[in-house]
């Protein structure tokens, strides 16, 4: 049997008040902004489910809207959330009960149950009590589902979001562990303290890559973790690799998506200067340009055929350069298709790599 929450009759509009929505076809045509605002609140209280914290603020929107003498919202684990009094006797469990075996609606008004499918899957049941129009409760249904499925896609895209953001921790290349620790390792008895500082550095890296963090950081943090793996290959690597880093004072709080920075440096020492026999330059800066915070990586290294980076950043590249790709796809689904990754480059010419984002992004924050 459904465990019912059930609600206070202060939930319901006072008698004296205006009533939203279709009990008065009159009044939802006087006022069609405030049905849809209404609309809107009850998608935001959805946003977590029908056993989410929202449900309750749902089924009380729900039956303000439909001016409904009771509204019920029951999820697959038989909880019914109740926005007035539960409907007296058995026949709306009754009703429930078949709605929720044939999947489709049960009643009539004054008494009707309609399921909830997301995506074509039964997601719970409406339950409404009360004299109202069979139309306004399809409508409103619709609305529900509309605002579950969003939610679910949402839920879907953070998840494959959090999947690409594993990835690129995994992408940690065994190689240059090896070495770092090589170098480490060979300095212990010839120069101490300077193994000592570079395995302080080794640590602070790979804590910040591994670490579980939120899904975005701010630039200074990035810039941290990109200087001490350029210590570290600096050392791995002798004069072979040059470093130059600059980055202005007012984008170090820009929030940017964590480990977004990385691969870019990581590709320009590893593809760019590590293959050329005399080594080479690797330079990043940060800076501000209007409204943007633009961040440059770039090399003068063995560079690449411009088709071959188009590739790589359409995700059709080798498997070791799968980082851009996943770089590009984080800006692009973060900012909008106007940001990402932009790579100009030429064979034997080097490689810039280009990343743009806003300063400041709703719901951007670190």
């Amino acid at each position: 049997m459904p465990r019912s929450n059930e609600m206070s009759e202060g939930d319901a509009p006072s008698d004296g008040g205006a009533r939203l929505g279709f009990r008065s076809s009159k009044t939802a045509r006087r006022d069609p902004t405030a049905v849809l605002a209404m609309a809107r609140r009850i998608g935001e209280d959805l946003a977590d489910g029908l056993a989410g914290p929202g449900v309750r603020a749902a089924a009380r929107r729900v039956r303000a809207l439909l001016g409904a003498d009771a509204v019920g919202v029951v999820d697959l684990a038989g909880t019914a959330t109740w926005s007035g009094a539960v409907p007296r006797g058995t026949r709306w469990l009754a009703l429930l009960d078949l709605a929720l075996h044939t999947e489709t609606r049960a009643g009539r008004p004054p008494l009707t149950a309609v399921p909830l499918h997301v995506h074509d899957e039964l997601a719970g049941v409406l339950v409404v009590a009360g004299r109202t129009r069979s139309g306004a409760i399809r409508e409103v249904a619709d609305w529900m589902v509309a605002a579950l499925e969003r939610a679910r896609l949402e839920a879907s895209a953070e998840y494959a979001a959090q999947a690409e953001l594993r990835a690129l921790r995994a992408e940690i290349s065994p190689h240059f562990v090896y070495n770092a620790l090589t170098v480490i390792a060979s300095l212990v008895h010839s120069d101490p303290d300077r193994s000592h500082e570079l395995m302080l550095d080794f640590a602070d890296y790979n804590r910040y890559s591994l670490a579980s963090h939120g899904e975005y950081t701010t630039v200074a943090e990035e810039f941290h973790a990109i200087e001490t793996y350029l210590a570290l290959q600096r050392a791995v690597l002798g004069d072979r690799l040059r470093v130059q880093v600059r980055v202005a004072p007012e984008v170090l709080a820009v929030a940017i998506p964590y480990l977004v920075l990385q691969p870019l440096v990581e590709n320009a020492v590893r593809h760019g200067v590590e293959p050329r026999p005399g080594g080479g330059l690797v330079q990043v800066s940060g800076e501000a340009q209007g409204s943007d915070c633009v961040i440059t990586v770039e090399d003068d290294g063995v560079g690449m055929a411009p088709a071959r980076a188009e590739a790589i950043l359409a995700g059709k590249g080798p498997a070791e350069s799968v980082g851009l790709a996943n770089v590009d796809r984080r800006l692009r689904t973060v900012y909008g298709p106007w940001y990402g990754l932009v790579v100009e480059t030429e064979r034997d010419a080097g490689t810039r790599m280009v990343v743009r984002m806003p300063m400041f992004a709703p719901g951007v924050v670190p």
